[in-house]
């Protein structure tokens, strides 16, 4: 049964404390992956599978919104269509026919730098790109191909070792 789509980050939450993770203190960077599998299997009411409207990507590094810290974030990427309010006077000029919301919900998980972390911020790449395959065997095939890419950096299998110190889940309206 379908999850409406603003309800995705709570949904997420739920799977993650099913796992034993706390959104909010994530101890087990391997259950969190478990759980992100999960989530990336159940189906969202609102979004466009057959239009790239439900996807993931995970990426990795440093950046200014985690205060400089590294970092390995989980995201499903939900495109919900806004249709045009008719009783809103912005939108009611010809043409407009709603847009289209990328929203984010993403579990970030920061760590400390370690020994073995050490150029994990510098590898050539910063992510496993978008996969939008449909919810199923196919998708659980692009999460193990993500997986396999990160394997083949030492920083990445390191990541599965070592405790964040500190997480966040979110969700945001990126664009």
């Amino acid at each position: 049964m379908p999850i409406p789509w603003r309800s995705s980050p709570d949904v997420f939450a739920q799977i993650l404390r099913r796992h034993g993770v706390d959104p909010a203190a994530v101890t087990d960077v391997e259950a969190a992956w478990r759980a992100f599998g999960e989530f990336l299997d159940v189906e969202v009411d609102g979004v466009d599978p057959d239009q790239d409207g439900d996807g993931f990507v995970i990426q990795w590094g440093r950046n200014s919104w985690t205060d400089g810290r590294l970092s390995l974030t989980l995201t499903r990427q939900l495109i919900v269509h806004d249709d045009a309010d008719p009783e809103d006077d912005e939108d009611a000029y010809e043409g407009y026919e709603g847009h289209d919301d990328f929203w984010q919900v993403e579990l970030t998980m920061c760590f400390a730098d370690e020994p073995d972390l050490v150029g994990l911020d510098g590898l050539e790449i910063q992510d496993t790109s978008f996969a939008f395959d449909p919810i199923g065997p196919a998708r659980t095939a692009a999460l193990a191909e993500a997986r396999a890419t990160m394997e083949r950096h030492a920083q990445l299998r390191a990541v599965w070792r070592v405790t964040p110190v500190g997480s966040e889940l979110t969700f945001d309206n990126v664009c």
